[in-house]
């Protein structure tokens, strides 16, 4: 009979234990020559990849792919090393194609270590037997992730880091001939000019730029040898590890065991510089414009520049030019009245939307979001209370401790209850984390951001200066682009809900009110003097009420 001879790893460790690739084939091998297998040297195969995962690219497009075409002439025995080697999923699509071909007669399964086989002649007990050796094999890989994950929360309980190492700590072997834990210290090289940084920004006296040029002076490079880039820099300053908090994406924050690279009020004025500079990110010059710094070429991607020509009637206007610094542009100058205009058309059509329209829309949106909201707000309640309780067993528990006339309760039991508590403390704080990211509470900001959006023309209007023009623009339009004279863009998220809705009657009179906004396509709008669409809607309606 023809065999294939298939061997399988995923990890290091299995190629250092005995089950690397070339002792599976060898195994097979011996197995096949006592059977009088017939194996080809073209149906040996070998795959470094899980058997866990839903897409095994290799195992399907190979081992698959060659069963099925010798089926068609032949009956075929398939080896594998053992019953792990194949899967270690009970509800793969490939255990059960294999399987169901080994019970039509078309395959015998071979597990060379476990000693089973698999054909049409499978007995209840031998079926058992390998439905007992695939359960055997998911819950050894569940066990392990589920293992996995209770040492990353131990480790994040005891302020451990499992990340990269930044900029200015080093990873050293506490003990190499032990093979002990890594831990981290400060890198006495670089520590000081990392720290130097945050210094120096500080001051709010040096841009970004400036500080990667002198710190590069001073000798700093990366753990590669490399020159630190701008954003380099600026994601450094951004890094609250530096003052002991580290941030993981998944789990949130926590405080660190590690030295500190600053101190926490050196890292705040670093973050107050920063918030200062984005709020207002140019230096005041005698002329402002509009659109100053918001525009860009669409056919170069440079920024679009403004300059004011007086006319020989004594008139001053303003134009715009791509700064052409690729130098593939051609200088073509935009009256800024142009551009002005596809945006005053926007902005009628936000003042057209109607009182009564405003109040469907609130009502509607509201109406869409009442279960979530009462959901969210009794888990968090939930989550208080318990958080509540678990403290105050705490406070009894060291109480009934340091009572001298107690002697019910020993040190090590002490330290056993209290460790339980903090536990549980713990993976509540952890679950207040998870909720405060699924806040939404974003109703209550629904009707200020529908009524600034009615009265943006006139918001607009009364701004005579026009950084505040600039800035509102900047609130409204998203991604503004000038090509051959004309203006590009789309609504920022919530406006364009707010628009996309008021021009969708049909929506405020749908009787489901269990339907989200989101379940509607909008069509797309196109304006005189611009073209502009509505993308979906993204993110929550936040920071609204303070454009009333």
């Amino acid at each position: 009979m023809k065999a294939l001879n298939i061997s399988r790893v995923s990890t290091e460790e299995q190629k250092e234990a005995g089950n690397s690739l070339p002792a599976q084939i060898e195994r097979i091998k011996r197995y096949c020559d006592r059977k009088d297998f017939v194996v080809e040297e073209r149906d040996i195969f070998s795959f470094d990849e899980s058997a866990y995962k839903e897409k095994r690219d290799d195992f399907d497009g190979k081992v698959i792919a060659r069963i099925d075409e010798i089926i068609k002439k032949e009956k075929l025995a398939v080896c594998f090393d053992k019953v792990d080697r194949l899967a270690r999923n009970v509800f793969d699509k490939r255990v059960a194609y294999l399987y169901q071909l080994a019970l039509e007669g078309k395959i015998e399964l071979h597990f060379v270590s476990d000693n089973q086989i698999i054909s049409d002649k499978l007995s209840a007990t031998e079926k058992s037997g390998f439905s007992m050796s695939l359960v055997m094999a998911s819950y050894y890989s569940n066990a392990i992730s589920d293992n996995v994950k209770r040492a990353f929360e131990q480790k994040r309980r005891n302020g451990e880091w499992t990340g990269a190492v930044r900029l200015g700590y080093l990873n050293v072997q506490l003990d190499v001939e032990k093979r002990l834990r890594k831990d981290i210290i400060l890198d006495p090289e670089r520590g000081y000019l990392v720290q130097k940084m945050f210094e120096l920004y500080a001051t709010d006296q040096y841009s970004l730029e400036t500080i990667r040029n002198k710190i590069t002076e001073l000798g700093l490079r990366t753990l590669k040898g490399n020159v630190l880039s701008k954003s380099g820099v600026e994601n450094i300053l951004k890094d609250s590890f530096y003052c002991g908090i580290a941030i993981s994406k998944k789990y949130g924050s926590f405080a660190h065991k590690y030295p500190r690279l600053i101190t926490k009020e050196l890292f705040d004025k670093c973050h107050q510089v920063r918030t200062k500079r984005n709020v207002n990110p140019y230096k005041a010059i005698s002329k402002d414009f509009i659109f100053k710094g918001l525009l860009k070429c669409q056919n170069c991607g440079c920024s679009m520049s403004a300059e004011t020509k007086v006319k020989p009637s004594g008139l001053t206007f303003t134009y715009y030019s791509c700064t052409n610094a690729k130098g593939i542009c051609k200088r073509v100058y935009v009256p800024e009245k142009d551009l002005l205009k596809p945006v005053y058309e926007v902005l009628e059509r936000f003042e057209s939307i109607s009182e009564d329209t405003q109040n469907q829309l609130v009502d509607k949106l509201r109406e869409t979001t009442e279960m979530e909201v009462v959901f969210h707000k009794a888990q968090i309640n939930r989550i208080r209370t318990e958080y509540d309780k678990l403290k105050q067993a705490q406070n009894n528990l060291l109480n009934i401790f340091i009572n001298p006339d107690n002697k019910s309760i020993t040190k090590d039991t002490y330290d056993k209850k209290h460790q339980e508590l903090q536990d549980k403390i713990q993976e509540l704080e952890i679950e207040m984390s998870e909720h405060s990211k699924a806040d939404y509470e974003y109703q209550n900001t629904v009707a200020t951001v529908i009524s600034v959006a009615r009265r943006a023309k006139t918001i607009f209007d009364n701004s005579s200066d026009p950084a505040r023009k600039r800035q509102f623009l900047n609130y409204i339009l998203q991604n503004p682009t000038v090509n051959e004279k004309k203006l590009y863009f789309t609504i920022a998220s919530p406006f364009n809900l707010v628009l996309e809705l008021a021009s969708t009657p049909n929506w405020l009179r749908r009787q489901d009110s269990n339907l989200r906004p989101s379940d509607y396509t909008y069509p797309k709008i196109s304006l005189r003097g611009g073209l502009y669409h509505h993308p979906p809607l993204q993110g929550r309606m936040r920071g609204a009420s303070h454009l009333s």
